[in-house]
């Protein structure tokens, strides 16, 4: 089976930021995840713009940024003027008045358009943005915090995309309290990849290239 998995660096030990980088893409990590917050558009800070820039100098692998700020358009040239060509930008729809306008400034930067769709978001609400983005990013959490409960009502919206997805050609993304059970029950269905954070992947006390070397081991 295959899946992409990739890093919630939110969690990650920011006192070894190089070696968590190093360690990661040695232990075989398809990606790292960047969460920014605005402490507006949801109820919490978590990365900085300098963070991320540091990742991206860091890593070899792509990054998914993932913006939770409101009116990401005004600002979305900072983001992408320290990304890599190839790495993806998450916005949510909600955040935005002409949500599109942002979306075609990551094209035209050469990254990858996706779009955040939150619990309490439904389908039909963007519906036109799947025609546009190459990814979703499902939250099976509300957004904002690390180590929250997964919200078993998100599943059908799973089941949706799913059913959209090679028509609208866009690959559907998880995050949020990411179990194996999780990956087990949505990786064959069509879910292309996970976003790991305190659940699967950090503060587990044990190399991650052996947890990761688990996960994808996982049997089907």
């Amino acid at each position: 089976m295959d899946f992409e998995l990739t890093a919630s660096m939110m969690c990650a030990d920011y006192g070894n930021l190089k070696k968590e980088v190093k360690e990661l893409e040695e232990g075989g990590i398809d990606s790292f995840h960047i969460d920014i917050m605005d402490g507006r558009y949801v109820p919490n800070f978590a990365m900085s713009l300098n963070d991320m820039a540091y990742i991206a100098s860091e890593a070899s692998k792509p990054l998914d940024v993932h913006l939770m700020i409101e009116h990401p358009n005004n600002n979305i040239h900072i983001f992408l003027d320290r990304l890599r060509k190839g790495d993806t930008v998450y916005i949510h729809p909600e955040a935005e008045y002409h949500p599109s306008t942002t979306l075609q400034k990551v094209i035209n930067a050469g990254m990858i358009p996706g779009i955040a769709i939150n619990p309490g978001t439904s389908i039909e609400t963007v519906m036109e943005m799947l025609r546009i983005v190459k990814k979703v990013l499902v939250m099976s959490v509300n957004p904002g915090n690390a180590g929250q409960m997964y919200l078993p009502y998100v599943g059908k919206k799973y089941t949706k995309l799913l059913a959209l997805k090679d028509e609208m050609h866009f690959e559907i993304y998880w995050d949020g309290a990411c179990s194996a059970d999780k990956i087990l029950e949505f990786a064959p269905k069509g879910v292309k990849g996970f976003v790991l954070g305190t659940t699967l992947l950090f503060g587990r006390n044990r190399p991650y290239g052996k947890t990761l070397q688990n996960i994808r081991e996982l049997r089907f």
